[in-house]
């Protein structure tokens, strides 16, 4: 299992109290570790975009909308790195803006190659996010450079898993249906998912829908049960 060590902002840097529904709370013997939907006002396609703050402030796929570098502004003066899982243009189409935004020690963690990229990822590294280690599981199947991150209480499952989308409510999954994708190899990441998952995870933080606070396990699970009958996502109409 390899490290990829992101840099460190200020441990003395005063804690805010949080104001916003997604934020964690508070873990013994550690800073608050805040996540913020950046793209949350997005007028347009994107992704969620999450900016999680601490001692590693790091954005987990940047989205598409305009303006998101003024949103992180809004809560970091300084950003120390970026993790992609995939690189669809609705989860780095403003990529290029922020590393222009924060300068040329900001850090981009992205499994596939990419003109920002600073660090390549593989299955099993470990990257900090905010003020947690988080493992990387390779999760393809919706993008072939899909990966997952995952820490003791919390997921970013980008697209190959989600809380509720338009074709779901309660555990759903990547698309599968366009060049390129394959329904049997995201059945078989979202079953790597469930094992590399420990069991104290209780955060969900997709690609698309809500943020999921509550027994993720059990979401990943449905979502499981809801891919392997191999139906469309979104049938016909």
């Amino acid at each position: 299992m390899g490290t990829v060590a992101a840099k460190r902002g200020d441990p003395e840097s005063p804690i805010e109290t949080p104001t916003d529904a997604s934020i964690l709370p508070v873990r013994a013997g550690r800073a608050r570790m805040e996540v913020h939907h950046v793209t949350a006002d997005a007028d347009t396609f994107t992704c969620n975009g999450f900016l999680v703050t601490g001692e590693c402030p790091t954005l987990v796929d940047p989205g598409a909308m305009d303006g998101v570098v003024d949103v992180i502004r809004d809560h970091v003066d300084d950003l120390e790195a970026v993790a992609l899982t995939h690189q669809h243009g609705d989860h780095v189409a403003q990529l290029e803006a922020v590393v222009e935004a924060f300068g040329p020690t900001l850090e981009v963690y992205a499994y596939d190659h990419h003109q920002t990229r600073t660090q390549a990822l593989a299955d099993g590294d470990e990257i900090e996010i905010g003020d947690d280690s988080f493992e990387v599981v390779y999760t393809p199947g919706h993008a072939d450079d899909h990966v997952s991150f995952v820490s003791e209480t919390t997921l970013f499952s980008g697209d190959v898993v989600v809380h509720n989308d338009g074709a779901f409510e309660y555990g759903s999954f990547g698309r599968t249906d366009m060049a390129g994708q394959s329904r049997e190899t995201l059945i078989e990441s979202i079953e790597r998912l469930l094992e590399r998952l420990p069991d104290g995870v209780e955060h969900l933080y997709a690609g698309h829908g809500d943020v999921f606070h509550g027994d993720v396990r059990d979401v990943i699970q449905t979502a499981l049960e809801r891919a392997e009958k191999r139906e469309p996502k979104y049938p016909d109409p």
